[in-house]
């Protein structure tokens, strides 16, 4: 049975092996990724890396799969609502790679409990896919003091323009407050490199901070309701930012190659 399975996963991966090379896709198979965040951006993560053959994921989210998700999120659909999204991919990467070993945390992430997970599960890399300020600050402090190759994702609410997708140093992130937040408190408070000149001038070429993030270059786009909030139903006024899956998912891809990138680079 289980060698029926070691040839099953063999043809569905071969094309890989055909593309990297024998090594590369062992390297792969070997290689274990910690996920944070499985909603629009971290469902596609997770799903890019099982169907690449990466052997152990680690997925991380507190969260219920609800049917406002179905736009955006690879594991939610009608017969998913209301289950964990953990779970819920879970199933969905056994169901592409039964071989994958699936650690699942039914859990937000915090400063508190970032350093006990990742001593527990010792991954290779850290993929933060969370849109919360603390926790992002949290995971990047955490897998820079243990020496845990790290990447942040940007916002993707309010974006529209797939083309406008970057892969840079946090410090030269422009066009989002959240990546724009993070990067103020590590200055402020952790004594990052700064942008400005002791005359308070920002620089032109300000130092990297040694954060790489992944982010759109673009000025979010105001719900309708926000412009008029006075034209809007009770309530509706402070929903969130609207977002698609041509946005998510393109993030989510390219997060999962540059996680491959750096995981193929141990067999260059």
């Amino acid at each position: 049975m289980m060698e029926n399975t070691k040839e099953l996963i063999a043809r569905r991966f071969s094309s890989l092996e055909r593309l990297y090379g024998e090594k590369a896709t062992k390297q792969l198979a070997q290689s274990h990724i910690f996920i944070a965040g499985i909603g629009g951006v971290g469902s596609w993560v997770a799903e890019a890396l099982a169907r690449s053959g990466v052997g152990t994921l680690t997925l991380v989210d507190l969260d219920h799969i609800a049917e406002s998700n179905i736009n955006r999120q690879v594991h939610a659909l009608s017969s998913t609502i209301g289950k964990a999204k953990i779970e819920a991919m879970k199933e969905r990467i056994l169901d592409i790679n039964p071989l994958c070993i699936v650690n699942i945390i039914d859990d937000f992430v915090e400063e508190d409990n970032i350093g006990l997970y990742l001593n527990q599960y010792k991954p290779d890399m850290v993929l933060d896919c969370t849109d919360q300020v603390k926790a992002k600050v949290a995971m990047l402090l955490t897998a820079k003091d243990m020496n845990i190759p790290f990447l942040m994702c940007g916002g993707a609410g309010g974006k529209t323009d797939v083309f406008s997708l970057r892969y840079t140093d946090l410090a030269f992130v422009k066009n989002d407050q959240l990546l724009g937040r993070i990067r103020q408190i590590l200055r402020k408070d952790y004594q990052y490199p700064k942008g400005s000149d002791q005359k308070g001038r920002a620089l032109k070429k300000p130092p990297k901070m040694g954060v790489s993030c992944v982010w759109y270059d673009q000025v979010a786009q105001l719900p309708t309701l926000w412009v008029s909030p006075d034209k809007a139903p009770q309530g509706l006024s402070c929903a969130g930012y609207g977002s698609s899956i041509t946005i998510t998912a393109s993030m989510g891809l390219a997060v999962a190659n540059l996680a491959i990138e750096a995981l193929l680079q141990k067999v260059a």
